[in-house]
């Protein structure tokens, strides 16, 4: 009989798969054998995640579209992780499908683009810290109860930025929101202990595939850096233009895709770096001016 696959029988629930990295990420998770739990803000996003993996394993077949029911390779969640008795009950319904869960990476995240001033409404500034910082805080604290419970080891991975540690114009909320990010994970990293690892991911812009960059902010960030284009051009013509323009300002000259994230969270949930705890893992082509201080 062939070896087991890295992560066969782990139960590893992502947050944002609905599109982006979470989608990508929970595709590479389950290449390896991991069972996903997909979870989204958008009920139907996550559900089609789920059911591509379904459909790609061919396992679990008859428990797509039915929420908890079965333990097959992948089951769709919603959840918003802003209000903690909705992550409570995604967790719940992760347990009655699967008994328990292994690991967490939280991908879930929102960027509010600013006016031409440079400034984003109150709400917006609120909106951005509870996404990108109070909802990965209570999904910790509330899945804390259950890795206790399990007395089982796991691991968690955060979504940062690169952002985090570079300061510019036009993303003030974004960009202090993932700084404070980067310093939930060593925070976490020390309360999880020892039976949680935590750690964080930290992309440089991702253009392709990002439901952060729909067709408006791409052409708003085009006509910004005054990189040509026309009104009637193909979404996608404009998002490899906008995806190479940040391309060329790393050392590597290559655009950042989804799939280079989903690698980076794969070596941390998986056990290759099971020593590895409160760091944060750059996943940005080599952006110079985010190197650490």
């Amino acid at each position: 009989m062939p070896a087991d696959k890295e992560l066969a029988g782990r139960v590893v629930i992502v947050i944002g798969a609905g599109s982006g990295i979470g989608r990508e990420t929970a595709l590479r998770l389950v290449r390896e054998g991991a069972h996903i739990v997909c979870v989204d803000l958008n009920q139907a996003a996550a559900q089609a995640t789920a059911d591509e993996i379904l459909a790609k394993t061919g396992l679990g077949i008859g428990v797509a579209g039915t929420g908890i029911s079965g333990c097959g390779s992948a089951i769709g969640l919603q959840a918003d992780v802003t209000k903690r008795e909705s992550i409570r009950a995604m967790l719940n319904q992760v347990i009655l499908a699967y008994g328990g869960f292994d690991s967490i990476a939280v991908t879930a995240g929102i960027f509010v683009p600013s006016d031409t001033s440079g400034h984003i409404p109150d709400d917006k500034w609120a909106l951005t810290f509870n996404i990108n910082v109070t909802g990965s805080y209570l999904v910790a604290d509330e899945a804390a109860k259950d890795f206790k419970a399990q007395g089982l080891r796991g691991s968690m991975v955060l979504t940062t930025s690169a952002n985090a540690a570079v300061a510019k114009k036009g993303s003030v909320a974004y960009d202090t929101s993932k700084a404070a990010a980067n310093h939930l994970v060593r925070e976490l990293a020390i309360e999880l202990a020892p039976l949680v690892r935590v750690n964080g991911v930290a992309p440089a812009t991702v253009v392709q595939g990002s439901a952060m960059f729909p067709r408006d902010r791409v052409i708003g960030s085009l006509a910004k850096y005054g990189i040509p284009y026309t009104d009637d051009e193909a979404t996608d013509s404009l998002t490899t233009k906008l995806a190479q323009f940040y391309a060329d300002r790393t050392l590597t000259r290559s655009p950042i895709t989804p799939a280079d994230q989903a690698e980076a969270y794969f070596l941390l949930i998986a056990d290759r770096l099971s020593k590895t705890t409160g760091q944060i893992v750059t996943v940005d082509g080599g952006l110079h001016e985010a190197f650490l201080r």
